[in-house]
């Protein structure tokens, strides 16, 4: 497990601010902030992340329902617009894409838990509260 993995999910779960997770997703490089975006998408793809959880992902990044990340993510298959979305370029759609993955894991991962994980599972991020 990378620190970075620990940090992604504990901004996930709301263990840390997301005004921490900003400030630490500005202080890298492009290529690590595409690598970490890359890596949301597959954290939500891992998490059964679908369709129907835009809505309530949009509104919990804080972005407006026109803002590039927010229109992809809510057409067509989640796992093609995800990542079409860890594939954004601009600075500020990265920053965007951000906030909408890691609230996007936050609903589907939550939700993986809640089904699959409720009596116990081997999964180290899902005992991150407890360390």
């Amino acid at each position: 497990m990378k620190e970075r993995d620990v940090l992604l999910n504990e901004l996930a779960q709301g263990l840390r601010p997301m005004s921490q997770g900003i400030e630490w997703f500005d202080s890298l490089g492009q290529e690590e902030q595409s690598e970490v975006l890359r890596l949301l998408r597959h954290h939500c793809v891992q998490a059964r992340a679908v369709t129907e959880d835009a809505p309530e992902s949009i509104r919990r990044a804080g972005l407006h329902p026109a803002h590039t990340p927010a229109v992809l993510v809510s057409r067509g298959r989640i796992d093609e617009q995800l990542g079409k979305i860890a594939g954004l370029v601009p600075l500020d759609e990265r920053r965007k894409a951000f906030r909408l993955l890691i609230s996007m894991l936050s609903i589907a991962d939550a939700r993986r838990r809640e089904r699959f994980c409720s009596g116990g599972c081997s999964h180290w991020w899902h005992r991150l509260s407890a360390a």
